[in-house]
């Protein structure tokens, strides 16, 4: 039966310095040095695009938080206004704000 430790070339497993260097010194005599400068920019590039969008992820996250927080406070807060203190017969109305959806549509989120 084959296990990863058969199938592993054994140069890997005794890779040491001197051999990493000669690793990089093939790859570098294949592809070139500017195709490998513009592959690293590439990565870097797309190292921090992801930063970027975790970064903006997060604060849209913490503004949901805090819009959601802000509506369950006003809830609580306006929650004995508008009792009826009429003589009619009717019954209060305005007990207080509705929660709405306040995420921002695609058109908003591309306007901003």
């Amino acid at each position: 039966m084959l296990t990863a430790q058969m199938v592993t070339p054994l140069f890997i497993n005794n890779a040491g310095p001197w051999g990493l260097l000669l690793i990089a010194i093939v790859v570098l005599v294949l592809f070139g040095r500017g195709k490998i400068a513009g592959l690293m920019g590439e990565v870097g590039k797309g190292i921090t695009a992801f930063k970027k969008g975790v970064k903006d992820g997060t604060e849209e996250l913490e503004d949901r938080r805090e819009a959601d927080a802000g509506t369950a406070t006003n809830a609580g807060t306006n929650a004995g206004t508008g009792a009826g203190t009429g003589t009619g017969t009717g019954t209060a109305t305005g007990t207080g704000e509705t929660a709405r959806d306040v995420t921002p549509t695609p058109r908003e989120r591309d306007q901003s």
